[in-house]
C-alpha cells in the first residue's frame, strides 16, 4: 500500500513538473515575441475580437499557474487550473481544425514546429495527465470516503472539462459575430487563398480592365481607345479593334467595357453609349443619348448605372439610364450622402452584380458602400472594417468659387475594388490592428465582404513588383487579375477561398 501511495505521489510530482516546464517554456516564447503573438491571435478566426486582452491573460495565467505549481500548499489548485487551461487550448485547436477555413499559429519554439493534429494529440495527453493526477490525489486524500464519492470525482472532472469547452465555444461564437458584423478593425488572413501563376509584361501602364469571361480577359488602353487586348488562360494575346456604325464621332473620354456576349463603348462627356456583340465587335449608337456622366457600368445590353451631376445642386448623383424605344432615366438622389462638398466626398467606384441584380457603390474616402436594386432603390448601407467614417478632405474654391479642388493631399480609404457574384473585394489603404508595417510596404491588402450578409469575411495580400504596388484588380470565379505598373499578374483562387465563397453564399434578393 505504501508503495502504491509513493507511486501516486511520484506521478503527481512528475505531472506538476511537466506542467511547470510546458507553461514556462510556452510563456517565455510568447513573451519574447509578444507583438507577433498578439498579431497571430488577432488573425485567429476564433479569438480575433478578443486578441488584445487574451494575449495578456494567457501570458499572465501561464506564468501564474507555473509559479503556484512549485508550492505544495497551492499545487493541487494550480494543477486544476492547468487542467482547465489545457482543456481550453484543446477545444480551441479542435474548433480550428474542424470549423475554420484557415489555421494561424500562436505558439512558440518547438511547439510551433508541430502540425495542428500533432498539437491536438499533445494537448490531449496533458489534459489526461492532469486529470489522472487530480483523480489519484483525490483518492489518496479521501481514503475514508465512500466509493460513490470517490467515483464521482471523475464525473466532476468531466463536467469541468465540458464547462471549459463551452467557454471556448462561447468565445468563438461571440468573436465570429463581432468580426463579421461589428468588426473592431482586425483583419483575418487565410493561408495562401490565392496562388501566383503568371506575370506578363504589357510594356505600357495605360491598360485597364474592360471585362472577362471564362478563360479570357479583356484589357482596354487609354492611348488607343478603340482597341482591346484579349488574353486567354495560356497568356496568348489577341488585339481586337472595335468598330461602330458612324463614319465619325466626336469622342472625348472613351472607355470600353466587355460583358459577354455584349461590349460597350462609353463616353460620359460626349455623352454616348455604343453597344454591340462580341461575335463581330461592331457597335451601334444607343438612342436617345444619355445624360452627362463621370462613370458608368453596363447592366444589360441597353441599360447602364451611372454617376452624374445633379441639376439642382451640382452634387454627384447616381442614376439608371435605359436606351431604346422605351427609354427612361431614373435618378436616385437619396443614395449618395454629402459630408463636405457633395462632389469629392462622394467620389467612389461603381459596380453591378449580374448574379445579384444589384448596383454597388463604394466610397473612396470613407468606410461605406451602398447596395441598391436595379432601379436605384436602396437596399442597405454597409461599412468596410476601417474606422474612417468621415471623409478627410479639404476643399479649395477657385475662380470666384466657380471651381473647386483638393486643398491638400487626402486619405484615400478604398483605392480600388471589384465585385464577383455576391462578394465585394476592396483594396484598402488603411492598416488595421495587429498588422505588420513591413508587409504593408511590400503588399496591397484586399478585404472581402459578403454583400448578401453585409459582413466582412477575410483578407489577403497581393505583393508588389520592383517597388511598384497594385493600381487596379479584377476578380473572376477562378482568378484574381492585378495590374502592377506595366505588369499583368494572375493569381489562381485556391480551394479555401472558393469554399469560403460557397459557404457564405446565402440570401438572394
Amino acid at each position: 500500500m505504501r508503495l502504491y501511495k509513493n507511486a501516486r505521489k511520484v506521478f503527481l510530482e512528475i505531472v506538476c513538473l511537466l506542467y511547470v516546464f510546458l507553461l514556462v517554456y510556452a510563456a517565455v516564447n510568447k513573451g519574447l515575441d509578444f507583438e507577433n503573438f498578439k498579431v497571430e491571435l488577432g488573425q485567429s478566426p476564433l479569438l480575433s475580437a478578443f486578441a488584445g486582452w487574451i494575449s495578456w491573460a494567457v501570458l499572465i495565467v501561464e506564468f501564474l499557474i507555473a509559479i503556484l505549481l512549485l508550492f505544495p500548499s497551492t499545487r493541487i489548485k494550480a494543477l486544476y487550473a492547468g487542467f482547465c487551461l489545457m482543456t481550453m487550448f484543446t477545444a480551441y485547436i479542435f474548433i480550428m481544425l474542424n470549423y475554420s477555413s484557415f489555421l494561424p499559429c500562436s505558439c512558440g519554439g518547438i511547439l510551433e514546429k508541430m502540425s495542428w493534429q500533432e498539437h491536438l494529440v499533445f494537448n490531449i495527453i496533458f489534459v489526461v495527465l492532469a486529470g489522472l493526477g487530480l483523480w489519484l490525489n483525490h483518492s489518496q486524500s479521501s481514503p475514508g470516503r465512500k466509493a460513490k464519492k470517490f467515483l464521482s470525482y471523475p464525473v466532476k472532472l468531466v463536467l469541468t472539462f465540458l464547462c471549459s469547452c463551452v467557454a471556448v465555444i462561447i468565445l468563438f461564437l461571440s468573436s465570429e459575430e463581432i468580426m463579421h458584423h461589428q468588426n473592431p478593425f482586425i483583419r483575418r488572413y487565410p493561408h495562401h487563398p490565392v496562388t501566383l501563376t503568371h506575370t506578363l509584361d504589357l510594356k505600357y501602364n495605360s491598360y485597364y480592365f474592360a471585362g472577362a469571361e471564362e478563360g479570357k480577359l479583356y484589357l482596354g488602353n487609354y492611348t488607343v481607345p478603340m482597341y482591346l487586348l484579349s488574353i486567354d488562360s495560356k497568356l496568348r494575346q489577341q488585339k481586337i479593334r472595335a468598330t461602330f456604325n458612324r463614319d465619325s464621332f466626336s469622342f472625348k473620354s472613351i472607355r470600353m467595357a466587355v460583358r459577354p456576349p455584349f461590349f460597350y463603348i462609353i463616353d460620359g462627356k460626349s455623352p454616348a453609349i455604343f453597344s454591340g456583340r462580341t461575335s463581330n465587335w461592331n457597335a451601334q449608337l444607343q438612342n436617345p443619348r444619355p445624360p452627362y456622366f463621370s462613370t458608368a457600368i453596363p447592366m444589360d445590353s441597353s441599360t447602364i448605372a451611372f454617376r452624374g451631376i445633379s441639376k439642382t445642386n451640382n452634387n454627384n448623383i447616381l442614376g439608371v439610364f435605359k436606351a431604346g424605344t422605351q427609354s427612361k432615366i431614373k435618378m436616385a438622389p437619396q443614395l449618395l450622402e454629402m459630408q463636405i462638398d457633395g462632389v469629392f466626398d462622394t467620389d467612389g467606384m461603381l459596380h453591378y452584380s449580374q448574379e445579384m441584380k444589384r448596383i454597388i457603390y463604394l466610397y473612396s474616402y470613407r468606410n461605406e458602400y451602398i447596395v441598391a436594386d436595379a432601379d436605384g432603390e436602396l437596399d442597405y448601407r454597409g461599412n468596410t472594417i476601417d474606422t474612417v467614417s468621415q471623409a478627410q478632405i479639404k476643399i479649395a474654391y477657385l475662380k470666384e468659387k466657380t471651381e473647386q479642388t483638393m486643398a491638400k493631399p487626402t486619405l484615400t480609404v478604398n483605392a480600388s475594388s471589384s465585385v464577383c457574384g455576391h462578394l465585394l473585394f476592396v483594396n484598402s489603404n488603411v492598416p488595421g490592428r495587429y498588422e505588420q508595417k513591413e508587409v504593408w510596404k511590400q503588399a496591397s491588402v484586399i478585404d472581402v465582404y459578403d454583400l448578401n450578409k453585409n459582413a466582412y469575411v477575410f483578407s489577403f495580400h497581393i505583393y508588389g513588383i520592383d517597388g511598384k504596388k497594385l493600381r487596379n484588380f479584377l476578380v473572376t470565379p477562378a482568378y484574381v487579375y492585378a495590374l502592377i505598373d506595366t505588369k499583368l499578374v494572375v493569381y489562381q483562387l485556391n480551394e479555401k477561398l472558393k469554399n469560403e465563397m460557397k459557404r457564405v453564399a446565402g440570401k438572394s434578393f
